[in-house]
């Protein structure tokens, strides 16, 4: 257990704009004293956890099934009901008609749950790419911020998942590798309860863009409180992964 007050819990985080009001709940609580807070995509947080370089991350809930030992830690997620608006397949062409499609190298989530998607919810079954041309692309996080109407069909993943489940769903949590004293664990939840709390003041320091609407995104799109439904949510996803053949999701991606 993580009881040595002289030793730093070490944090990753995810270095999107949907987890800022997660870091801006801990910059402005004496929790960062107490932590060495690293920013990072995905991935690299899920690894850093299961390489035990980190004690706790905001990781992409595949990456749960590669953990020997976790336990979540935090009541609060990245999670959404119905459309997220970053979680995508984009693609020119309908989705009954996609032969192949190239993964995101950022996010094991995003991949798996377009692919359960594909077999449950869409009944296709495209040649799987992780690079090079393709008929469409799983696009996640910022970089899809104002991408929409690029592209002839655009498919939310969350809001996709919502019609074959009738769920909300969760993209990250916050995890550990081993056990966390629970002082720590009631003073990181109120942490990220006050980031989730200051939305309105957070957003007046974030630059606006004209494509995208940042404020309702925050406010609306992302649903951070990790509830029973969700819980829930989470469980099933984690049934489905089961089901699916790993050795079409590259190794880099978590």
């Amino acid at each position: 257990m993580m009881n040595d007050r002289n030793q730093k819990l070490r944090i990753s985080a995810v270095s999107y704009t949907n987890t800022k009001p997660f870091i801006y709940g801990l910059e402005h609580s004496g929790i960062l004293n107490k932590v060495e807070l690293s920013r990072d995509i995905p991935a690299d947080c899920a690894q850093k956890l299961i390489d035990n370089q980190v004690d706790i991350g905001l990781i992409p809930v595949a990456a749960l099934l590669r953990l020997s030992y976790y336990e979540i830690v935090a009541d609060y997620c990245i999670g959404a009901t119905g459309a997220v608006n970053s979680v995508f397949v984009f693609s020119d062409i309908p989705v009954e008609d996609i032969k192949t499609i190239r993964l995101d190298p950022q996010s094991r989530t995003s991949n798996n749950l377009a692919r359960i998607l594909m077999k449950k919810h869409w009944k296709i079954d495209p040649v799987v790419l992780n690079e090079g041309e393709a008929d469409a692309q799983v696009l996640i996080g910022d970089r899809t911020f104002g991408r929409k109407d690029e592209f002839n069909y655009v498919y939310d993943l969350a809001e996709e998942w919502q019609k074959l489940t009738g769920l909300p769903f969760v993209f990250a949590v916050w995890a550990a590798n081993k056990p966390i004293d629970e002082a720590i664990k009631a003073e990181l939840n109120a942490a990220l309860a006050y980031g989730i709390e200051h939305r309105p003041e957070l957003l007046k320091t974030i630059e606006k863009r004209s494509d995208f609407d940042i404020d309702y995104y925050l406010m609306h799109s992302i649903d951070f409180v990790f509830d029973e439904k969700k819980h829930e949510a989470l469980n099933l996803y984690l049934e489905y992964l089961k089901e699916i053949d790993h050795s079409l999701v590259p190794e880099f991606s978590i």
